[in-house]
């Protein structure tokens, strides 16, 4: 490939990257907005549902049809599926909780994450640098967390989690990236979506378990209702910004190199700021503000550090004469 061919390609991956960020934050909008009247299991369900829907009728017809959904990887598809949903969970009862913005950085430790689990199952090798970035990452996120202390949340934990499982579906994505499509991994990441919100809403979708007070709790536990006619555009615009911001975001890491789309994800930090300001009255104080910025700070040196390591590679790759 030719540098403007790259070129052509790493801009083309950074808006996908940048539309896959926008649907992903008005997604966390609409499920911190709906976290008080309903519950997530069915929040998800209609989310997949729609998500499923608009697949069907508008990408899949451009996708190959049904081929789409041939596959050589199904128990991987499946435990990434149970990944996504597992980490979408984690960081939405976060969010009934928490700060949108205060939730979106401490999420922001995956790449930190990825880096360690990069040594941990890929052996790679990680320099003294990238270390203490990864370091001041996690202090960053004791900031905003604060445990011991009165203002400790035990719901701050949450996003955590679902760092570490993002990272775990990183890990798998990278081992059938080459193998399988954008379109067909979506898929199946909305079919595990619909079926295990159905499995957990026949299990605990009556409600008798609600009743905590706390606003995580009451999420996951609160039984099923009929939606109100008002949050149905909502819950529609839910299913479409998932379902493209897989897509979206499935394409800006095939057509661009990953250490240019990945900063473009940080995009999510003001937006996420935006909307905590604008919609929910809400704005990080002084020690969030520091936490974030150590947060997204350590991010942005690794992606920058992955670049120099790719640049140092290349150069030091032996050239041969025809």
């Amino acid at each position: 490939m030719t540098t403007a061919t790259v070129q052509r390609a790493n801009l083309t991956g950074a808006a996908y990257a940048l539309a896959a960020v926008t649907c992903f934050s008005v997604n966390d909008v609409g499920i911190k907005f709906l976290s008080g009247g309903y519950a997530l299991h069915q929040v998800v369900f209609i989310r997949a549902l729609v998500a499923l829907v608009v697949f069907t009728c508008l990408v899949m017809p451009f996708a190959g049809g049904l081929t789409v959904l041939r596959t050589r990887r199904p128990v991987i598809h499946l435990v990434r599926g149970l990944c996504v949903v597992a980490a979408n969970m984690c960081l939405f009862l976060g969010l009934a909780a928490l700060p949108i913005a205060d939730a979106t950085a401490i999420f922001f430790v995956s790449p930190l994450v990825i880096t360690v689990f990069s040594v941990v199952f890929l052996h790679e090798t990680v320099g003294p640098r990238r270390w203490a970035a990864i370091a001041v990452g996690f202090v960053g996120v004791l900031i905003i967390v604060k445990p011991g202390t009165a203002a400790f949340q035990a719901a701050s934990l949450l996003p955590i989690a679902a760092a570490f499982l993002y990272a775990t579906l990183h890990m798998l994505t990278r081992r059938i990236g080459g193998t399988e499509s954008a379109a067909t991994m979506a898929a199946y990441i909305q079919i595990t979506f619909l079926v295990a919100s159905t499995l957990i809403g026949l299990a605990i979708g009556d409600g008798r378990f609600a009743g905590s007070g706390h606003p995580s709790l009451e999420f996951l536990f609160r039984g099923w209702e009929w939606p109100a006619t008002g949050d149905y555009p909502i819950l529609a615009v839910l299913g479409v910004s998932g379902l493209f911001g897989g897509l979206f975001i499935s394409q800006a890491y095939r057509l661009s190199e990953a250490a240019f789309a990945a900063p473009f994800e940080y995009v999510a930090m003001p937006m996420a700021i935006f909307w905590g300001v604008t919609v929910f009255g809400t704005w990080p104080d002084a020690t969030a503000w520091i936490g974030i910025a150590l947060i997204v700070g350590s991010g942005l040196y690794l992606l920058w550090r992955e670049t120099v390591r790719d640049a140092q590679v290349a150069r030091r790759a032996p050239t041969y004469r025809r």
